[in-house]
Order: structure tokens, then sequence, then C-alpha cells
């Protein structure tokens, strides 16, 4: 057995100015905002896992014979560090990402990473860059991510990996905050079928999205959802967050996990407190005529979205090419607001924890 892998700390030689740095806090933004450092964890068939490290963020050098760039052999998790309502700082339930991060790896033929060293090069990372965590509603992103760095031109899965944490600072993914959004029904496009990616977190997955994304725009909606790939009726998620439905009995219908979908972390965190709080949630298909038809009668009154960058996010319209249709009164509803206050004061240490999501780390 392999001696336990010992991060090594080495620390940039130029960080950014204290000065510096609150400014750029003061309105970070989504995703432009980039802290001093980064984790590193090197694998190969060889050696297995090794040289384990935080070192200053800076551009890689990539051989552009380099297998990731020609076969793409890659994935990532997305999940944030929060600064707590007691001065502290935690981590939400990283050992799930850890988890969805080996199944995605499984299934894109790579090695999985060990759910401890998962979360210890995370733990590294926020301590050598938590004066980056944002204050207010501001937390600090961490994008895991490996991909297939051997240097070959031939289809088959890679021998080496190179696994990195990179951390940006953030505040809210919509500007302006929590608002209800406009979605565009996809009809020529989908994003996964059975058998296929679509319950990893690869960066494939996006790309094949982008296109129906960008119909989207230029119908003038926020964000594309995408029905399945045989039948053409059922809803499954937006371009990179899950759905709910929320009916006028106090019900809630969300999707199942077929492997068509990506099994979100904020999706079932919103499952166990819904339940919790004595509602009925059901996991079952929902087709978009079943959409249509129900937010007419008045049957469903409120639609969501959720994820770790936006957390919740209240869907008010739905424009199709065979026509649209507003949710409820096109606002942000009750349950949704509940749920959303609810979680988030979870994530920040403002309310209890009952089930042991908050991974404290100072």
């Amino acid at each position: 057995m392999s001696a336990p892998l010992t991060f090594r700390l080495d620390p940039h030689q130029a960080p950014v100015a204290a000065a510096e740095r609150a400014k750029r806090l003061i309105d970070p933004g989504f995703g432009r905002v980039f802290t001093d450092h980064m984790a590193i964890i090197r694998f190969s068939d060889e050696l297995g896992w090794h040289d384990a490290h935080i070192t200053a963020r800076a551009p890689l050098p990539v051989d552009p014979a380099s297998s990731v760039l020609h076969y793409a052999q890659e994935i990532f998790e997305g999940l944030k560090a929060y600064r707590l309502a007691d001065g502290g700082t935690a981590l939400f339930r990283p050992d799930a990402n850890a988890r969805r991060f080996q199944d995605s790896a499984r299934r894109l033929a790579m090695p999985e990473l060990p759910e401890a060293l998962f979360v210890e090069s995370i733990e590294r990372l926020v301590a050598a860059d938590a004066d980056w965590i944002p204050g207010g509603e501001g937390a600090l992103y961490l994008r895991p991510f490996m991909f297939a760095s051997e240097v070959f031109l031939g289809v088959k899965p890679a021998a080496e990996y190179l696994y990195m944490v990179i951390a940006s600072s953030v505040g809210a993914y919509w500007k302006g905050g929590m608002r209800p959004i406009s979605v565009w029904v996809s009809r020529e496009h989908t994003r996964a079928a059975a058998g296929g990616t679509g319950a990893a977190k690869c960066g494939g997955n996006y790309a094949a999205s982008l296109i129906a994304q960008k119909a989207a725009i230029a119908q003038g909606c926020d964000q594309v959802v995408f029905l399945d790939a045989v039948e053409r009726r059922w809803v499954e998620e937006l371009g990179g967050m899950n759905l709910f439905f929320v009916m006028d009995d106090g019900s809630l219908v969300t999707p199942p996990l077929t492997g068509t979908i990506l099994p979100g972390i904020t999706r079932d965190s919103l499952i166990a407190l819904a339940r919790a709080a004595g509602l009925t949630v059901r996991e079952e298909p929902y087709a978009i005529d079943q959409w249509r038809g129900d937010a007419a009668s008045g049957r469903l009154v409120e639609a969501f979205a959720c994820g770790t960058a936006a957390v919740v996010t209240p869907v008010g319209k739905v424009m199709d090419a065979e026509g649209d249709f507003t949710i409820g009164t096109g606002g942000t509803g009750q349950t949704t607001q509940r749920l959303h206050d609810a979680l988030t004061a979870i994530q920040r240490g403002a309310a209890p924890d009952p089930h042991g999501w908050l991974h404290r780390l100072a």
C-alpha cells in the first residue's frame, strides 16, 4: 500500500495586495475574480496519485498532443466555501461532491480520486486563500477538475492525469439577486441520451448545450430547458440546473434521475429540506404538455431551477415554438422563497444543520 500523500505549500511570492484584493471583492460578479493559489495532484498509471501541492495560480504549459485536447477526457465539480454567521468558514457537503467526482471519473474511464484527497485539496486551498472569501451574500466558488494530460494521439484512456482546484470570489449569480427567469424549450437539440454521459459532470455535456443556450438568448430568454432525447416529451433539466415544479396542493415534482440528468447536490438538499418541512416530493416524469396544461389550469403554481452557482432560481415564463406560458403570477412563489431561505441559512451557519451538511474549516 502506498504511503499517504502529504500536501506541500509553495506560497505565492507576489500575492495580490490586500488593498487591491478588497477592491476586487466589492462586486466580484461570478467566475471572473480568481484567488492567488491553486491545488494540484498528479496521477500516472506507474505512480498512482502523487505530487500533491498548493502553489501560485498560473497558466499551464500544455503540450498540443495532450490527450484531453483531442478526446475530451475531462470532468469537474463546483462547490462553495462560506463565511459563517459566527465569523468562521465552512464548505457545504464536499463529501457529496467527492462522490459525484468519482462517479464522473468512472464514466469517462478516468482514475477515481479518493474522497479524502478531494476534500483535503479543497481544505488546503481555502486555508491558503481564506481572505478571498467575500462577506455578505458572496462566497468562494471552488472548481475541482481533472483532465487527461498524457501526450499521446490514440483513442484510449490516458495513462496520465492532472487534478486541480482553482477558486473564484463570487457574488450573486444573477445580476441584481434572485429573480424569475424565462426559459426556452429546445425542440431541436437534446442534452443527453440513455447510456450517455448525462449523469456525469463533464465539459462535453455543457459544450453540447451551448447551441441551444444561444438559441434561448436569441429568443430573449435567460436559459434553455431540454426534453428527453427519445420522445422529445419529458422535461429533463436546464443547461446547468435541475428543475422543480410546485403544485397547488403544496407538493413538489422533480424529474427522476434515470441517467440522463445530473444528480445535483442542491437538488438532493432541497428534496431533503422539503420533506423535513412536511412537503410531499415526487421524483417522477413530467411532460412539457403537462407543464403547459398545469400552468394554464392553475394546478402548477411555481417552478424553480437549482444548482450550486445560482442556488435557487424561480422560473416565471416558458417560451416555446408551440406556445408560450406563464407560471402562476410570473414572480417568486412562497415555496421557492422558503426553500431558498432555508438552504442558504444552513449554508451560512445562520440556522441549525440537522443533516450535518456543513464541513467547518475554521
